[in-house]
């Protein structure tokens, strides 16, 4: 073998090395979950208020403790006056439902740099932040207002590899809106209906728990008795 063709033999190798290293950087995943809300029909957190949902994402590790996240939600988002335990909502007795739709990009920081070696115990905490977008449709629409809107989810979760390339992750998920209207209850009511309605002067949220399958591109399987770490 000439020694041009080595040259182009040995940079085949390593840039296919490479690669094989890199994939292991990515990650895909999807899962179910819950859909909780809080807002004029729900002022307080409400386990019974829980509707299902689904997602999927993927995910690029950075280093073992950076993660970036670009992923998709969808559920239905709903609450009942009758599930409050407050006189006024009893009163009013209304309920509100609404399916949802979001994206975001999301960053993860794991605490104990989570970093997919075959001999370790791979498991972390972990918290989210990022920015996302989001689309929800009332069945009713009592005003104007903008169904597409930006939100700021963040939240908190565990990631555990239980059989390589597998791993289960649990997160609980805050979603900070910018919108009164999420349950069509906002604040462009006429003034004599606002107290009868809802409170104009705080804003709607929506929370997601999930657990979620993953998986790991690892590309190099090496013999045994050899390792990657």
């Amino acid at each position: 073998m000439n020694s041009k063709l080595q040259t182009y033999v040995i940079g085949f190798l390593l840039g296919a090395f490479s690669l094989q290293v890199e994939a292991q950087r990515w990650n895909i995943g999807a899962g179910l979950g819950g859909f909780n809300y809080k807002g004029d029909y729900a002022p307080f957190f409400n386990p019974k208020n829980y509707m299902p949902g689904g997602h999927t994402f993927v995910r690029y590790n950075v280093s073992p403790a950076i993660s970036l996240r670009l992923g998709g939600n969808l559920g239905v988002i709903g609450a009942k006056d009758s599930r409050s335990s407050d006189p006024f909502n009893q009163a009013r007795n209304g309920s509100f439902r609404s399916r949802v739709i979001e994206g975001d990009l999301l960053m993860e920081y794991n605490f104990l740099n989570y970093s997919q070696r075959r001999k370790d115990v791979n498991w972390t905490p972990y918290l989210v932040g990022g920015l996302g977008f989001y689309k929800f449709k009332s069945r009713t629409q009592t005003a104007t207002y903008k169904s597409t809107q930006m939100n700021i989810p963040f939240g908190a979760g565990v990631k555990w590899e239980f059989k390589r390339p597998w791993s289960l992750e649990f997160e609980f998920g805050t979603r900070a809106l910018f919108t009164d209207y999420l349950d069509d209850l906002g604040d462009n009511i006429p003034l004599a209906q606002k107290t009868q309605l809802g409170n104009p002067s705080t804003r709607d949220k929506y929370y997601y728990t999930s657990i979620t399958l993953s998986y790991t591109f690892y590309s190099i399987i090496c013999p045994s008795g050899f390792s990657t770490d």
